[in-house]
């Protein structure tokens, strides 16, 4: 950063002094700060730690800090709370939000305080260092600013470079509000040349919508702290072409004083016009904009999410009170949704799912809101019924409009939708009651065979007799033993053109309900504690599966199973585990135990210790779908586990112009390589997502690219004939 020297009235172009830019780091955790500071280094910076908010305060109060690089959440003060400090001390330091805390709340909230920049942890590093660069540089342009200012009145040629230059608007009216000066600035924002403006009235200029709001600051006669600050109106650009009028314009903050002949002021009433400098924020609008937007909205299809949903659910409510009208709710489920993205891929699934909202959204009256609740699950907002047979009607419709095929891959694809409708008041008078009764009528179509509407009645009791039936079925599933299925994905190895292992997923053949995944009775399981005997099931059968393949000299391959953390909760998992090894003569390092990420947070502990336990026994561990929660890398280097394995949504967004997806894996990677673990990535569908992730140096992969999962005697014959065999003699793990 450049220093400003003393100004004297002979010395208008005085030289910049070359001082060192002071940048504070403000993180509770010295590891991170220790991070920052080798990441932000450079000649000409001073870099400085702060290890807690009251320190920070007591540094900032000397005022001569450029940049504070500020984590929110520190243990004795909040970093907003730093932030309204600093407002409220005057302290000109530029602060750099740069912070673990993902909530879209916290980002509006730290801007709207006055940070510079929003900068989440997890993100890019190098958005930290441009942030800093840009800051460095803005303050900078300030200080030079200043400096000009000062030498004002000695050099006419220094103010018009300090005007001229300027990134804001400036100008000067008459007391008639007319144009008598303006800076390059205008041409550049608005494209306006100086003629075309100088003599005109400033209303040419400001948006219809906006005149008379604008009229109080652009005719601004107050000076000093009582003169306009900040005010927001947007101005409109020269009307070169026929585009729309909101399209023409930017948003600007206008701050502007009256000028006066004498220095007097307004005491000797010389008023002579208004100054102003207008300050282009159109950018800043529209990240807020976007932002707000995507607290409240689903970013695949632009529909309300629930938070909004639920929201305009309670102002209906209390409109349908006072009014006496029929509110009518329906919740909806797309049927075979899973097989679509088993079968093609989460991009052909996320495909179906905005197609499914235009449609939906075509059936229904303007005043009707359809909003996506997750996954394949929509409700929709019906006010102002006339009767429950709207509702309907309505549904009716969605119905059929599922009769005409969807655009799968290239091909067409029938399905359909479970609808259930709840009607305000006699199905519930409250949102949760709404909601809970349309659910369960749904899940009441969805027992009678899908493709339907359904209205709830007191008769679908509430125990959800769907989910009571499902559960009865595993339990007779489990009795009889012969309804489950696995199927075996390869786990292959590119540069070999090998398999390694093999990730064993089961299936429930239901009677009624046909093939079924884990999504669809997992949770069940989980809930009734079955979990503990499905899970024995896998295990002997997998293993079972495993012996057979290693009789037939394919003695190096690895099982992946995937373990609930339900029996996590139990301390006989070694146990079982080694029981099920035993009795097959499996040796511990052949079997792979995944279990997910939320281990990592909830009693993580008493998980570390079992964790151990499992590989004191010589099991490997994996974390599975890694970086879709929030894992601490401190966790990460207290769980003892071998490997982890790259979620699938990271590698479907991978190409070569996402660099956020291509980052992530590679940090993901290189977090892997420093604690010596093995990495894989799962979900791989194409070869552009695997050329890439060899050149990240992830060579281990599955997914469909190479093989569908496959029944037990497919697999077999995929290890000898397939395009990665698995040789009988391989390179372990």
């Amino acid at each position: 950063m450049k220093a400003l020297p003393a100004v004297g009235l002979a010395a208008p172009y005085q030289k910049i002094v070359d001082t060192p830019s002071i940048i504070v780091i403000v993180d509770d955790e010295k590891r991170i700060r220790s991070a920052y500071r080798h990441l932000l280094s450079g000649a000409g910076r001073v870099i400085e730690e702060c290890g807690n908010g009251a320190a920070a305060m007591r540094r900032l109060a000397r005022r001569d800090v450029d940049v504070l690089i500020l984590d929110l959440d520190l243990p004795d003060v909040n970093g907003l709370a730093i932030m309204e400090w600093m407002l409220a001390e005057a302290v000109s330091t530029s602060v750099v939000v740069f912070s673990g805390d993902d909530s879209i709340d916290s980002a509006i909230r730290a801007m709207r305080h006055g940070a510079f920049e929003f900068i989440r942890k997890h993100g890019n590093p190098q958005d930290l260092i441009d942030t800093v660069d840009r800051v460095l540089r803005r303050r900078q342009i300030e200080r030079e600013h200043a400096l000009m200012t000062v030498q004002i009145e000695q050099s006419e040629r220094l103010h018009r470079f300090l005007v001229e230059q300027s990134p804001d608007i400036i100008y000067t009216l008459d007391d008639k509000g007319n144009f008598v000066f303006i800076n390059f600035r205008m041409q550049a924002l608005l494209g306006y040349q100086n003629d075309e403006l100088l003599g005109r009235h400033y209303s040419v200029i400001v948006h219809p919508d906006d005149v008379e709001h604008a009229r109080y600051a652009f005719n601004e006669r107050r000076i000093g702290d009582r003169a306009s600050t900040n005010v927001e109106i947007r101005l409109l650009t020269r009307n070169i072409d026929t585009r729309p009028l909101e399209n023409r314009c930017i948003v600007t903050i206008l701050t502007a004083q009256g000028i006066y002949a004498s220095l007097e002021g307004p005491k000797n009433h010389s008023f002579r016009g208004t100054f102003g400098v207008a300050r282009d924020i159109t950018d800043r609008k529209k990240a807020e904009e976007t932002i707000a937007f995507q607290a409240f909205h689903d970013l695949l299809t632009g529909l309300p999410n629930r938070v909004l949903f639920k929201d305009r659910l309670r102002m209906t409510l209390a409109q349908a009170k006072r009014s006496q009208k029929l509110v009518g709710l329906m919740f909806i489920d797309i049927d075979r949704f899973k097989l679509v993205n088993d079968t093609y891929g989460h991009h052909e699934g996320d495909e179906l799912l905005k197609s499914f909202a235009q449609r939906a959204g075509g059936c229904l009256r303007s005043g009707d809101t359809l909003a996506r609740q997750g996954g394949d699950e929509f409700t929709v907002l019906l006010p102002d019924l006339h009767s429950s047979t709207d509702a309907t009607k309505i549904a009716a419709k969605m119905i059929a409009e599922m009769k005409r095929p969807f655009k799968i891959a290239g091909i067409d694809f029938f399905t359909t939708i479970s609808i259930g409708i709840a009607i305000f008041p006699d199905d519930g008078d409250t949102p949760e009651l709404l909601f809970r009764n349309a659910d369960i009528a749904m899940y009441q179509i969805k027992g009678r065979g899908k493709n339907g509407y359904i209205n709830y009645n007191p008769q679908m009791h509430n125990g959800h007799s769907v989910r009571i039936s499902l559960e009865n079925d595993l339990r007779n599933a489990l009795e009889s033993g012969d309804q489950f299925e696995l199927f075996y994905q390869p786990q292959i190895c590119y540069s070999r053109r090998a398999t390694l292992g093999m990730e064993a997923l089961l299936r429930w053949r239901h009677p009624q309900h046909g093939l079924l995944h884990p999504d669809a009775f997992i949770s069940l399981a989980e809930e009734t504690g079955m979990i503990i005997d499905v899970g024995d099931w896998v295990l002997d059968k997998a293993l079972a599966q495993l012996a057979a393949l290693r009789h037939k000299g394919f003695n190096q391959l690895q099982l992946a199973v995937n373990v609930s953390p339900k029996e996590f909760d139990r301390n006989d998992l070694p146990v079982r585990l080694s029981r099920h090894l035993a009795a097959h003569d499996i040796p511990p390092q052949s079997l792979e135990i995944e279990i997910t990420e939320n281990l990592l947070l909830n009693d993580a502990e008493k998980n570390i210790d079992l964790v151990k336990q499992l590989r004191r026994d010589g099991l490997k561990v994996s974390i599975d779908d890694f970086g879709t929660r929030y894992s601490s890398l401190n966790y990460l280097r207290r769980f003892p586990i071998n490997s982890i394995k790259i979620d699938q949504s990271f590698v479907r967004d991978l190409t070569p112009y996402n660099l956020s997806s291509t980052s992530i894996i590679h940090a993901i990677s290189s977090i892997a390589r420093s604690f010596g673990l093995r990495t894989l990535a799962e979900g791989v569908e194409t070869q552009t997502q695997r050329q890439l992730l060899s050149a990240l140096a992830c060579d281990n992969m599955q997914g469909f690219l190479f093989c569908k999962p496959l029944n037990a005697k497919d697999f077999e014959d995929f290890l000898v004939n397939g395009a990665f065999p698995s040789p009988a003699r391989a390179v372990a793990l």
